[in-house]
């Protein structure tokens, strides 16, 4: 019997499947999305938007709806997304897999300063006053309010809450991808002298990198979070593959 596909979406690797799959009627998928920007990109298929209510709510969910397989093509920082969807598909026995770009990694060019998470990444900054591109999405900006000497230079798809943002800042709202020139005209307009981002991977947004590579300025970059171990596929065609071996319930 046919089953669902369930697709963990909000990546541009989620809308390139949900593409791929418009032109297949004949796979049953349905792509959810968590809701945490105003205005998301819909995809060409059957979507939700919204929580599942935690792991338990996700079990329930994926029996629901006929579930057969799970693809999590959510971001790399949507950890606890990646690991409610690893203990609920090991608690049905439904097997899933990671649809992610590769990680960014440092050439001999660059001047990278790797941290932990974003605590670490604001106590990177150091106590001098500094101008700072930050790129870590705004539910991350908060962390950065005990760091108040600095002026932020914020970029985001949509507007974080005032209460959320240090005293000195100021916003640029955009979405990737975006140009090195641009990019490299913008650091140099507003004299930044610092970046700080996350390591989400691809090519939208790592012209900010060859930017800072070209500027000679260092990065502060935040690793990825660990996930449970997982099957981890970064080409479409792959995808693909496993989806058409595990459509079909056992």
């Amino acid at each position: 019997m046919a089953g669902h596909i369930l697709i963990l979406g909000g990546t541009s690797e989620a809308m390139a499947l949900a593409r791929a799959l418009a032109d297949r009627p004949e796979i049953n998928a349905v792509m959810s999305l968590a809701g945490r920007t105003g205005h998301p990109v819909l995809p060409p298929i059957k979507h939700r938007i919204g929580g599942f209510g935690g792991v338990e709510g996700l079990v329930a969910y994926l029996v629901r709806e006929n579930i057969s397989a799970v693809i999590d093509a959510t971001h790399p920082f949507a950890a606890q997304m990646t690991r409610n969807a690893a203990l609920a598909c090991e608690r049905l026995g439904l097997p899933r897999l990671i649809f992610t770009r590769p990680a960014w990694f440092p050439s001999d060019d660059d001047r990278w300063i790797s941290v932990r998470d974003t605590e670490a990444a604001v106590d990177a900054l150091g106590e001098t006053p500094k101008k700072v591109f930050l790129t870590v999405g705004r539910l991350s900006l908060p962390a950065f309010r005990r760091a108040p000497k600095h002026h932020y230079l914020m970029r985001s798809i949509d507007a974080p809450d005032a209460t959320d943002c240090p005293p000195q800042i100021e916003l640029i709202l955009a979405r990737g991808p975006f140009d090195v020139k641009a990019e490299q005209a913008l650091m140099v307009a507003h004299g930044i002298e610092i970046v700080v981002t996350k390591n989400s991977g691809g090519h939208a947004t790592d012209a900010k990198l060859a930017a800072a590579r070209a500027l000679r300025l260092p990065v502060i970059m935040i690793d990825r979070p660990t996930v449970p171990e997982s099957l981890v596929m970064h080409d479409l065609e792959s995808v693909m593959a496993f989806i058409e071996a595990h459509r079909f319930n056992p």
